[in-house]
């Protein structure tokens, strides 16, 4: 009897042990994940803490909310994937591979600390959301001015640092204040949320659509030069004065005027602009629904 109570003894002070040891694993990664508010940031400390647990080749995360897609290392041909939420709220999913499969064992470690990556990736989406609330027109759903402001200081730096191009092209439309006066302030909002639409249909993947104020809309163009940002700006008339607006039984036509100009070497934010937003004054005193160029 003696012998048996004291195998027992050594099971438990066994089974004590690796609970310890799995608390104090849980502690360690809660507390690497309290330093970031970074969704990859996020996910790259996470796997950092459990490589030596549950060994992995490469993670892939997505989160559609904010249209991030992030891949580390190699994905290889076995995985398992988890989509994460809390409370309804869905935080993305995360998916790990290695070349062969993960055992049980490991898989209910995994999702034991996953528990541990949870409510930091809810702190990250409250306040990404936050920032994109803060960074948005909530009439177009596009940049709001603040957005563009940042962007364009960082995007001349980057510019600058690369020997890259960089053009703007400053957008209003054409009459807006006679379609407020005319159709009331209803069709005037519903022209502006229509173009914004349309501008974010007409440019590229790598250019962005801010709400500069107003009627008024600027377009930053990623490492594009003046020639290329004219074919771009003549693209976006075109396909404003091509659309039409409905609103009630009323058939409206909007056309728009543009301005572009491109970054020089002695270029500040506040000249570039200033260009950009001559030019498209030139597009209004020259007959409007066209195209002008600062130089």
């Amino acid at each position: 009897m003696k012998d048996k109570a004291a195998d027992l003894a050594i099971v438990s002070n066994k089974t004590f042990e690796a609970s310890t040891a799995v608390n104090l694993h849980h502690y360690d990664i809660s507390s690497a994940l309290q330093t970031s508010l970074e969704f990859s940031e996020l996910i790259s400390i996470f796997c950092n803490k459990i490589q030596n647990t549950i060994p992995h080749n490469g993670v892939e995360y997505i989160n559609e909310e904010f249209d991030l897609e992030f891949k580390r290392g190699v994905m290889a041909r076995h995985s398992c994937s988890y989509a994460l939420k809390v409370e309804e709220q869905q935080l993305g999913e995360l998916k790990l591979t290695r070349s062969n499969r993960f055992n049980k064992d490991e898989l209910k470690m995994l999702e034991s600390l996953l528990c541990c990556l949870i409510y930091p990736l809810r702190n990250a989406t409250l306040f990404q959301q936050a920032l994109k609330m803060a960074f948005t027109d909530p009439l177009t759903k596009t940049n709001n001015r603040t957005a563009f402001n940042d962007c364009l200081l960082r995007e001349i730096k980057r510019a600058h640092r690369n020997s890259q191009h960089l053009s703007v092209i400053f957008v209003d439309v054409d009459h807006f204040k006679h379609i407020n006066d005319d159709y009331g302030h209803g069709c005037g909002d519903l022209a502006l949320s229509s173009l914004a639409g349309w501008l974010k249909d007409s440019v590229r993947g790598s250019d962005a659509v801010f709400r500069y104020g107003g009627e008024e809309f600027v377009i930053l163009l990623s490492d594009t030069d003046i020639d290329g940002a004219t074919v771009i700006a003549e693209r976006i008339r075109a396909d404003i004065e091509s659309h039409t607006l409905a609103y009630g039984m009323d058939v409206l036509n909007l056309t728009a005027s543009l301005g572009i100009a491109a970054l020089k070497g002695s270029d500040s934010p506040e000249s570039l602009i200033k260009r950009a937003d001559a030019a498209m004054y030139q597009a209004k005193q020259h007959g409007r629904n066209r195209v002008e160029v600062g130089y």
